[in-house]
């Protein structure tokens, strides 16, 4: 419902906190989780429906009172900015790749686009010694795709039946798809996938509603996994695996000032983004 302040991620310090609590500490650098309440294992449906940005405020603003359940201290190394990018991209790519994904060393994970959880997922992958494959429609993005370490790259608009050449690049079949197109890639993904993978379903750009080839996911025992985020314990473990392998940074496209948050949103929009878009909230008086 409407007022609601707006964006799930954000970073601050702790200016003060509330008796009894000891998970954090005033000067302590924070981040909002994006379900507060969900701290480890399966999402209950009380859980799933209390989300940051919508229905709970969000994050734009110089000032939040937050439960200290909800959030987590951030790596040291990370500039406010990196920061601000973990709690929805990140940890989504974490538990499409890991709590979900159990990408190891030598597994074959195919990554849609140049958002920012794609390039999370990119680098993450690599981080765990797989072989990664990402789409785009621009070669340019393509390429700075290489640069963070894709071992192949795929146009999709040059190749719009992309699925089988993917799976043919990984042998009989990726791994792991991290599919954030929806409607018109979902069958592309199954193309791509092999028997007995996964399609870790974590985004809709393209559409919501699409039909689903039921026989082909059966006869190959494919599984489609959705990912909402992830839970606390998953945002931990993450920036435990950050702190411990601080070459891995961020991808931060541009950051604006707290009084261009429209532009900042209409050039999300445009889609010509190359990973996260920040908000940079100026400290309140």
């Amino acid at each position: 419902p409407l007022p609601l302040v707006p964006l799930s991620d954000g970073v601050g310090r702790v200016v003060a906190i509330g008796e009894g609590v000891d998970r954090v500490a005033v000067g302590d650098r924070v981040a909002a989780t994006f379900a507060p309440r969900w701290i480890a294992g399966e999402p209950e449906r009380a859980i799933i429906r209390h989300t940051r940005g919508g229905p709970l405020p969000g994050m734009l603003a110089e000032r939040r009172t937050l439960d200290a359940e909800g959030v987590v201290k951030i790596p040291d190394h990370l500039t406010d900015e990196e920061a601000a990018t973990l709690p929805c991209a990140a940890l989504t790519a974490w538990s499409s790749l890991v709590t979900e994904g159990n990408v190891t060393a030598g597994s074959t994970v195919l990554v849609q686009g140049t958002g920012g959880v794609s390039l999370f997922a990119l680098q993450l992958g690599k981080l765990l010694g797989a072989r990664v494959m990402i789409t785009s429609s621009s070669d340019e993005k393509l390429e700075r795709a290489k640069a963070l370490g894709a071992d192949a790259t795929l146009n999709y608009k040059t190749t719009p039946e992309w699925g089988r050449p993917a799976a043919k690049w990984a042998g009989e079949g990726v791994d792991l798809v991290v599919e954030v197109g929806g409607a018109k890639t979902f069958d592309e993904s199954l193309k791509a996938v092999r028997p007995g993978g996964i399609v870790s379903l974590i985004g809709n750009l393209s559409g919501s509603t699409a039909p689903v080839p039921l026989t082909r996911i059966l006869m190959s025992q494919v599984r489609v996994q959705g990912i909402l985020v992830g839970h606390r314990n998953g945002f931990e473990a993450m920036n435990r695996a950050f702190a411990a392998y601080p070459e891995v940074r961020p991808v931060v496209d541009r950051v604006f000032a707290f009084e261009e948050a429209p532009e900042a949103l209409r050039h999300l929009r445009k889609g010509d983004h190359f990973g996260k878009v920040v908000i940079r909230v100026a400290a309140a008086s």
